[in-house]
């Protein structure tokens, strides 16, 4: 597959180049490589960064394929792309990508090799982009239809504006969570009829995961804040804000979410968030204390 590694330069600029060996190494933590031509124009942004992204490109992305094998002053003028845990460029629409820090960088002959653990990815089922002989080449079929969403936990989110929350009719008169198809870079979440509303990048942190039911593929629940424009802006059909201090907790879909609301509003006004985690006795949540700050302020402390 057609691979684009991506960061940022010491003046914060995004730099990027496609990169031609990719290797996974370790699970236990989840670690993998990506080897830098030290003749490369981006070298030196890699060679001193902290962070990097990989994106794996799909095949409607060869226009992004040619800009990044190019010498192009600046090969992002033309894409697109956002942000997810690291502040490393994420291609939009990226068949797979994986935020990472720098976890060992080796000196290899007239190529450095960056050994990165992963901090943060998303995939889809779209079908990669590859390169072979000298040509590109499409992968045809890569996942049968549906497989995807059959296999992948249930994405929701518990999207903040203000003081109030933003919930769903499941078409039974009851309230759920939005939901995603798949999660995507922490700016943007497009709902599952499609829509797109603007998050805070900065303030989108897991919240919840948990089953309802041994069948279920179960629930990964992230806690988000809407952006003005999109808390301005008209809501989806289906779609309707409720003040966090009258939640319709009898109208709500479940048992779990019922009691993820609760805990939602109690830690809000406590102003003190935990992560929760489904366990056989009952479940754990754990505490999170102080305010949120980027990684490279965290790992410079």
């Amino acid at each position: 597959g057609v691979t684009v590694i991506t960061t940022r330069d010491c003046d914060g600029n995004p730099r990027g180049m496609t990169a031609n060996s990719f290797t996974s190494v370790s699970l236990d933590p989840p670690l993998l490589l990506v080897c830098v031509a030290k003749a490369a124009a981006s070298f030196p942004a890699f060679n001193e960064t902290r962070s990097f992204a990989v994106n794996f490109l799909h095949e409607g992305q060869v226009d992004v394929s040619s800009v990044f094998a190019s010498k192009a002053a600046d090969k992002f003028q033309s894409v697109n792309y956002d942000r997810a845990h690291t502040g490393a460029p994420i291609l939009t629409d990226s068949l797979t990508w994986f935020d990472c820090t720098v976890h060992n960088r080796i000196e290899a002959g007239d190529h450095i090799i960056l050994i990165g653990q992963v901090q943060a990815f998303g995939t889809s089922p779209s079908a990669p982009l590859g390169f072979c002989r000298g040509r590109y080449a499409s992968v045809k079929d890569p996942l049968p239809a549906g497989w995807l969403a059959s296999q992948d936990m249930i994405i929701g989110y518990l999207v903040e504006a203000g003081d109030r929350i933003l919930l769903r009719t499941d078409g039974k008169g009851s309230w759920v969570l939005p939901t995603a198809r798949r999660r995507k870079a922490d700016s943007q979440l497009v709902l599952d009829g499609g829509e797109a509303l603007t998050l805070v990048p900065e303030n989108t942190f897991l919240y919840s995961v948990f089953d309802v039911a041994d069948s279920d593929p179960g629930y990964l629940i992230y806690r988000a804040e809407l952006s003005r424009e999109s808390a301005e802006a008209a809501l989806p059909d289906g779609h309707a804000f409720f003040s966090v201090d009258v939640l319709p907790y009898e109208r709500v879909a479940t048992h779990e979410l019922r009691a993820m609301l609760r805990r939602y509003a109690r830690e809000r006004q406590d102003k003190r968030f935990g992560i929760y985690i489904d366990t056989g006795d009952g479940g754990r949540v754990a505490m999170i204390d102080g305010q949120s700050q980027s990684w490279t302020q965290a790992a410079s402390e």
